[in-house]
Parts: C-alpha cells; structure tokens; sequence
C-alpha cells in the first residue's frame, strides 16, 4: 500500500493542513517545518498522485518526446516507455508524440527542437546533445514558456527545467570503484568504450571513472575512450583491435551503448587473461553476459521511471506547482549474475522492468 498524505504528518509530526501546504507551495510554513515534511516525504516514498487532480481539471496535455534512433537497445527500451505511456493517455490525460533524430546529431536536434516549439506543447522531453546550438534551441522553447525536460543525458548550460536521469558522475565512480577491486591484484591498463563525447552523460561517467582510478587504482592506466558511436559493428571491431593491440588491458567500462558489438569481441579474444567488464544497462544481451561471466557487473537506470519523471515534471511546470524532489531522483542499480532480477520471458533487447505487481502504475513509489 503506497504512502498518503496522513503517513507524512505522522512521519514528520505535523498537520495535515500543513502537509498540503508544503506540497502545493503554500505561504505560513515555517522552514524548519518545511524541511521536516519534505524529509518525511523522503523517507516514506511519497508519490503525489498528480492524476486525479488532471482528472478533475479535464485538461490534456500535449507532449513531445525527442529521442534519437538507431541501434541502441537502451534508446529502444526507453522509446517502449514512451509508448507505453501513449498507451495511458486516456487516463493520465495526455497527448505524447514521438520525434526520432539521428543520434549524436545536434543539427537534427535543433531542428527537431524549433519544430516542437512551433506548436506550442505543454512540454518538452529531450535525449540531448551538449552543443551551445542545442542550448540556444532548448532556451528558445523556455523563452515562449515551454518547459523541457532533459532525459538520460543533462543540458546543465541550458534553461531546461529538470534532468530525469541518474547522477552520471556518481555512475562512473561507482564503475570504477567496482573495477578496480574486481580486479584486485591483477594488472594491467583499463580501456573504456563511449558512444560519443558529444554527449554530456557519457563525459561525466567518464570523469568520475577516471577521478576514482586515479584516487584508489592508479596502477591500473586508463587508455583513452574508445568512441563506438552506439554502433556494434563498429564497437565490436575497436574493440577487437584494442584487445589484439593491448592484450595486456585487464578491464573495460562500457560507459554507453555498443553492448552487443563488445560482448561478441569478448567472444572472439584469443586465449590469455580474463577481462574485468562494467557495463550499463540492462537488456537480454548484457543479462545474457552476465550469466556466461564475459560481463562482472551492469550498471543500470530505469527508463520506466524517467519516462513517469519527465511526464510529472512537465504536468507540473504547466500547472505551475512544485516538483517533489524526492519523487524524481532516479537511483543507479547494480546487477550482478548473482542478483540477476526475475526475467519476464520478453525476446526484444528492452530494459529490465520491474513487474506491475510491484509498481503500480498510477502513483507508484518510483
């Protein structure tokens, strides 16, 4: 049974007119009292069900998800989420559409960005590229009031008005952290596969990976990126030619995508010592990985949850109400093959989803 309202002020010790005040931004609450509240929020696993209240209101919402396309099976999974939530406009009254750019593409994006903003949407929810023409394209949709949601990847130079995604700099620490005692004694270089660094998730992964093994492995050399371009083909033959030239490299961070195009150059490695793999992602081929031992651990995001975050964000940026903060922050998962989640029988490359009898779709505590 998902936390009300009567557990926050219980939780925080208040009353309920003050819990209503705090989440609709009222005036009268003192801010010792407010922090209270919003900590209890935060411990409970409030989800404020936003639903109802659009209900009551019959207002439609008209939102545009720009992803980019391609053979990204992490990019796919989110677009499933996406459709899903096309799927549930009738109650969650919302008119979604779907605009594909090419990947790593800023002209494309910019382009799809001033489209967008010629018609007017409630809202905006974006898979960015770091480029100061897609900054000035992002801020051209918030100057006409047009709030926009960044997912996955972040636009910090922007007016953008939330990022749904994990802490991307914690994420690389973590992969590091992980690496480097995976590794324990052995030893030998650390390469590390991108898509591209023009997007601004995979550099921050990056500078947290190579902030953790400078500070605790620094006998462990991090080559430098290897950009896959989120193609296979292409991350498999790099990653083939980095292996046959450095066959002495004793692990590989797979900061972005190209899963599929690392798993089969780890097939074909000759014979020698094993490589230590962190990965992100969770989909059929890096679960499949994971169970044959050519991947140690997979870092992993729901795009479930960013798709449900990018929508509440935008309802509440157009109905001019609070954001609760709590509610948003997306976690990073660690899998191992021992912690390998239940798989729900599905042959597509998708995302792991947690079952709908854990998280109710409506109001779930994401």
């Amino acid at each position: 049974m998902r936390p009300t309202v009567h557990d926050i002020a219980a939780a925080a010790g208040v009353s309920l007119a003050t819990v209503d005040r705090v989440l609709n931004q009222r005036a009268g609450v003192r801010t010792v009292t407010r922090e209270k509240v919003e900590q209890a929020i935060e411990r409970i696993g409030y989800v404020r069900d936003v639903a109802a209240a659009n209900l009551a209101k019959s207002r439609i919402y008209p939102f545009v998800f720009i992803l980019p396309f391609g053979d990204n099976s992490f990019m796919r999974g989110l677009e499933a989420q996406v459709r899903a939530a096309i799927g549930r406009s009738a109650v969650e009254r919302t008119d979604i559409s779907i605009v594909s750019v090419p990947a790593f593409n800023a002209e494309a994006l910019v382009a799809a960005l001033d489209e967008a903003r010629a018609r007017s949407p409630a809202g905006v929810a974006v898979v960015a590229i770091d480029s100061p023409d897609v900054v000035a394209a992002v801020d051209r949709l918030r100057s006409d009031r047009i709030p926009v949601v960044t997912l996955v990847s972040d636009l910090a130079g922007s007016k953008r008005d939330h990022f749904a995604g994990v802490d991307n700099i914690a994420a690389g620490r973590t992969a590091a952290s992980l690496m480097g005692r995976f590794l324990g004694g052995r030893s030998g270089p650390v390469a590390v596969l991108a898509g591209s660094m023009l997007v601004r998730d995979h550099r921050e992964r990056l500078d947290g990976f190579c902030a953790v093994m400078k500070e605790s492995f620094a006998g462990h050399a991090v080559l430098p990126v290897i950009e896959g371009q989120d193609d296979p083909a292409l991350a498999e033959r790099l990653v083939g030619e980095a292996l046959a030239a450095s066959p002495e490299i004793a692990g590989i961070y797979s900061l972005g995508a190209g899963n599929r195009g690392l798993i089969a150059a780890l097939k074909h490695k000759s014979s020698g010592s094993p490589v230590c793999v962190i990965a992100h992602e969770l989909t059929q081929h890096t679960r499949a990985a994971l169970n044959d031992g050519l991947i140690d651990a997979v870092l992993n995001q729901d795009a479930g949850h960013e798709v449900r975050s990018a929508i509440r964000v935008l309802k509440a940026k157009a109905d001019g109400v609070a954001v609760i903060g709590a509610q948003e922050r997306i976690r990073i998962d660690i899998f191992l093959k021992d912690n390998l989640p239940f798989e729900e029988g599905s042959e597509t490359d998708a995302p792991f989803e947690r079952g709908s009898n854990q998280e109710p779709e409506q109001g779930r505590q994401d």
